[in-house]
């Protein structure tokens, strides 16, 4: 065992610790040796009933049972199997990016009677040391087209924050095995290959993002979630990304409270569009940061005819493409202007960068009112960790907040850790003791601020040496240089201090809710009072009541 300090220990020495945050470490056909391993994946993210969920199975047993269970207010075992044959399947070791290219293995129907939801797939078999062997995948089950919208939430999946994410057989949008030495993130992801350990079933105590300490002055940032997820073998980025760590939250917290929920992914957005039809109000939740252009047209258009979006969720950051019919994702980020193709073309809106970049010329905000260039982080690392964990109120008189027993300058979700560890913001002015946006990057006519808090892109401290920072300046130089055109210390200076905002506002003939906050989904999950209240005046109202 190690001094951790106020942190949480796991048994780590300090070069385990290090490693934990700055290495690559992720999940590869073989990892596990002798002991053997289960892995899978499915042909498509999304299905509806009647249609066939075919499953690529790789695994080092003769023999693996299946179970899928609904994840929703509880857990509903809908089918098993026993005894399917299993084999270990060949994978390219450029998987991560081109797809396993695995053999189907097991194929089932999605039953007419089947909910719509999140479907838990757990494979169990028997390792070489002839204990058990588990892993889990997930798929989601659509509405079926014709069923009734009416009082229905319509909660949309983020499944391209998932797949940006995702660190099974080595690259992602954040590290990676590509390039010329191997070293690094790939621009060109794959959804052919298993999800990440962590993704799709979590233990009740793994750590959030934000830390959960006191952190004496002066002392070196610490990552526990990453240092968690190191010593029980989970992937890297469990806690970035998921249905275990963000989505299902709120899923789960809907159904229980009485409301009837669809649930979609991003995917269907971008090709079926059409399955906002009939419903009043829709939800996006946790760490939402990756989004093609079709998708915000299908928010854009749905809002802009009467409906309603209620974003609980935070970081509206990139711009992917979908390529080979969804199977891939595309966001060259960072080295768009140098790599991406279509920034060099005659129509350079689709470039996958930044939607504040000029190039793209669509700001997020014109889509929710806020965006992640003018947000960022909040109590992780060396960002504000010891910030206010909760929003602090502006406006206690708005609909949202009734029967809160908020006051002006209260913190809402102080207790339950709801503002982080990604935030959304805009700029904005202080007049009369009150927040008001100022008229930039396609932010809404007539946006009310009701919340607000404050947030940085820099892990900025002179007491903390860089070679123990995560996060650095990478995220500041990038936003000066988009924003501004360079990265000097006084262009950095203009866009290094961020916030984070709860804001309300028209858009056509309908109406957007954003609590620009990854975390307000663990106010719902410790079932913080007040936040629960929130958040079911804003889908009351959405759903006409």
């Amino acid at each position: 065992m190690t001094d951790a300090g106020p942190f949480p220990d796991y048994g780590l020495t300090p070069e385990q610790r290090r490693e934990a945050v700055t290495g690559h470490y992720y999940e590869y056909p073989g990892m596990d040796g002798p002991r053997g391993e289960i892995w899978a994946y499915s042909d498509r993210i999304t299905y509806a009933p009647g249609e066939i969920v075919t499953l690529f199975v790789s695994t080092t047993a003769p023999r693996f049972d299946l179970e899928v269970a609904r994840d929703g207010a509880d857990l509903r075992t809908v089918l098993t199997r026993t005894g399917i044959e299993g084999r270990w399947q060949d994978t390219p070791a450029d998987c991560s990016v081109t797809g396993c290219g695995w053999s189907p293995a097991f194929a089932f129907e999605v039953e007419a009677g089947w909910p719509s939801g999140a479907y838990r797939v757990t494979l169990r078999t028997e390792g070489g040391d002839g204990q058990p062997i588990v892993s889990h995948h997930l798929f989601v089950v659509r509405p079926p087209a014709g069923a009734p919208r009416a009082g229905r939430l319509l909660q949309v999946a983020a499944t391209g924050t998932w797949t940006a994410y995702n660190t099974w057989g080595g690259s992602n949008h954040y590290q990676g095995i590509t390039g010329a030495d191997g070293q690094q993130y790939a621009p060109v992801v794959s959804l052919e290959r298993p999800w990440a350990r962590g993704f799709t079933v979590l233990p009740e105590d793994a750590p959030r993002v934000p830390l959960e300490v006191s952190v004496p002055p002066g002392a070196s940032p610490r990552y526990p979630h990453m240092e968690w997820a190191f010593a029980n073998g989970y992937s890297k980025k469990y806690a970035s990304a998921g249905w275990a760590s963000y989505d299902s939250h709120f899923f789960r917290w809907a159904e229980r409270a009485g409301y009837a929920v669809d649930l979609v992914a991003q995917h269907d957005l971008h090709f079926r569009p059409g399955v906002l039809d009939g419903y009043a109000c829709a939800v996006f939740t946790g760490h939402d940061e990756y989004w093609t252009w079709e998708m915000r047209d299908a928010i854009d258009a749905f809002v802009e005819g009467g409906g309603r979006a209620a974003r609980f969720a935070g970081n509206f950051m990139w711009q992917t493409r979908l390529a080979d019919e969804g199977r891939r994702q595309v966001c060259y980020k960072y080295r768009a202007r140098a790599e991406d193709p279509v920034y060099r073309s005659t129509d350079t809106t689709r470039t996958t960068t930044s939607w504040e970049a000029p190039e793209v010329g669509r700001p997020g905000a014109a889509t929710f009112g806020l965006n992640a260039t003018r947000g960022l982080y909040i109590g992780w690392g060396g960002c504000a960790p010891r910030g206010v964990r909760g929003f602090p109120v502006y406006r206690p008189e708005h609909w949202a907040f009734k029967g809160t027993g908020l006051y002006y300058g209260d913190i809402l979700g102080a207790d339950s850790h709801v503002f982080g560890y990604e935030v959304d913001g805009a700029e904005y002015v202080i007049r009369n003791g009150v927040p008001e946006v100022l008229p930039t990057e396609g932010v809404p006519e007539g946006m009310e601020v009701l919340a607000l808090g404050v947030s940085s892109l820099v892990e900025e401290n002179a007491d903390i040496p860089a070679y123990d920072q995560f996060l650095t300046d990478a995220d500041a130089r990038f936003v000066a240089e988009t924003l501004i055109g360079d990265t000097s210390p006084a262009s950095i200076g203009k866009i290094k201090r961020g916030c984070g905002m709860i804001v309300n506002f028209a858009k056509g003939a309908g109406e957007v809710f954003h609590a620009g906050s990854c975390e307000w989904v663990a106010g719902l999950k410790r079932r913080d009072p007040m936040v629960e209240r929130v958040t079911a005046n804003v889908l009351d109202r959405y759903l006409g009541g």
